[in-house]
């Protein structure tokens, strides 16, 4: 009794290969890259509204972005970001505000912007602080809420 077996065709299923490890992320490497992040921004939306003279809300967001997306893409999932880069964000808004009323006091006092930043960054601060109006404090709590939102949203 001879039996004629054929054996059955390959099947044509091909298994998927697995998916890649998720990325930890470098914590360490994301804060010091999101500080200089926003130190950059911060001058860059200083220097914009020193030279226009007029406050953007949009670009205090930007900062914001900017910060919490560099912190996320470098720092991976890490429940901190969100609130770290709300943090570095009011700080490069500040760094903002204190450039512009740099130039501001520059144009108006013959005072190089140098000598404002260097040796003279206290009373600097102090005009800057005694002259603050309620749509800086408003342009602060938008980069911060820009920054939040972005680096929560990025991060999952």
């Amino acid at each position: 009794m001879s039996q004629n077996f054929t054996p059955p065709a390959p099947d044509s299923y091909t298994p998927v290969a697995a998916p890649a490890p998720v990325r930890s992320g470098n914590f360490g490497l994301a804060v010091l890259a999101a500080v200089g992040t926003a130190l950059v921004a911060g001058a860059a939306y200083g220097g914009l509204m020193g030279a226009i003279e007029y406050q953007i809300g949009y670009a205090a967001a930007g900062v914001g972005f900017l910060v919490a997306l560099v912190a996320v893409r470098l720092g991976g999932r890490n429940p901190v970001l969100p609130v770290l880069s709300a943090v570095l964000t009011l700080a490069g808004v500040y760094v903002g505000y204190v450039l512009a009323t740099a130039i501001g006091v520059s144009e108006n006092e013959s005072i190089p912007v140098s000598e404002l930043l260097t040796t003279e960054l206290v009373n600097l601060n102090r005009f800057y602080i005694d002259n603050i109006d309620p749509i800086s404090i408003l342009f602060y709590a938008i980069g911060a809420y820009a920054a939040f939102q972005t680096a929560r949203k990025a991060g999952h």
